[in-house]
């Protein structure tokens, strides 16, 4: 029997049962397997894949949608990986042409490698920003930061929620709920018992990832970060926004070194929308 071209191989949805195949994929492109996150991703959004008649996956994505149930105002999509055997055939443009015809009019943001930017920038994307990837052993130093930290309880949840939503400008309820199970660590900021920040940090592979990372100022996000680096063995690593200059700054000084840069790329409208300023790093590149 003639083994089928990839072209008229079917597009289907992703579940938890695919969770190995799509780390499987993973590592065949040099990433890390990433289990826990693709775990996340699966449940919190949607997966498309390519399934192989050899077995495992041709390819593979996601997308996570924000906003009200049934009517998403934002998309974002990641993990867009081809098995390297099936490299530069076209499977990539055919996920995301499935992705851009499936989501018809709801605005899309993605992480861009350079390697992955031109064929986005071919199918409309445009470069909004860019973030930068640094990892280290966080080391204090200098004086601490002046704004009060302390583990998030159950009850926090709902001022978290509509914190979140004031800043990322979409309601993010389904993924904002998931992060007591999915982190290690989740933390709050308060002033006079009012709420100006909060973060994360949950384990991939041998690191912890800080994301989202979401605070009135820099000092606040920096006392989020050394806090979270305080009750932690691994090193750290998490993706700021490049206009945050000074977090940046802070961080490389106390240990922590860049290692890949990435384009924020938009789909359907010329920015994200939510306040910058308090957006410093996000829950993963691939969930925007």
């Amino acid at each position: 029997m003639a083994t089928p071209s990839l072209s008229s191989l079917p597009i289907r949805r992703l579940t938890l049962r695919d969770l190995h195949a799509c780390a499987d994929l993973s590592e065949d492109r040099g990433w890390p397997r990433e289990e826990h996150k693709w775990g996340f991703l699966l449940t919190a959004g949607t997966g498309y894949g390519i399934d192989d008649p050899d077995g495992g996956l041709v390819g593979a994505c996601t997308v996570t949608e924000y906003g009200p149930f049934g009517q998403p105002s934002l998309a974002a999509i990641g993990m867009v990986l081809v098995a390297e055997r099936h490299a530069r055939q076209g499977v990539g443009r055919r996920l995301m042409r499935h992705v851009l015809s499936d989501r018809g009019t709801i605005p899309l943001t993605l992480h861009a490698t350079p390697s992955g930017r031109p064929l986005y920038e071919e199918l409309g994307f445009k470069v909004t920003g860019r973030a930068e990837m640094v990892r280290g052993r966080f080391t204090p130093g200098g004086p601490g930061p002046r704004v009060g930290t302390r583990a998030a309880t159950a009850e926090d949840l709902p001022a978290i929620l509509r914190y979140d939503e004031e800043v990322f400008g979409a309601d993010r309820t389904p993924i904002i709920t998931r992060l007591p199970a999915f982190a290690d660590q989740l933390r709050v900021a308060e002033e006079d018992g009012r709420l100006i920040g909060y973060a994360a940090a949950w384990p991939n592979m041998d690191t912890h990832v800080v994301g989202p990372l979401i605070a009135r100022d820099t000092e606040t996000a920096k006392a989020l970060l050394a806090s979270l680096a305080a009750h932690t063995d691994r090193p750290l690593r998490t993706d700021i926004d490049v206009r945050h200059e000074e977090l940046l700054t802070w961080v490389k000084e106390r240990g922590l070194a860049p290692i890949a840069d990435n384009a924020v790329m938009t789909c359907g409208i010329t920015e994200l929308p939510g306040d910058w300023t308090r957006r410093f790093a996000p829950l993963t590149v691939a969930a925007g």
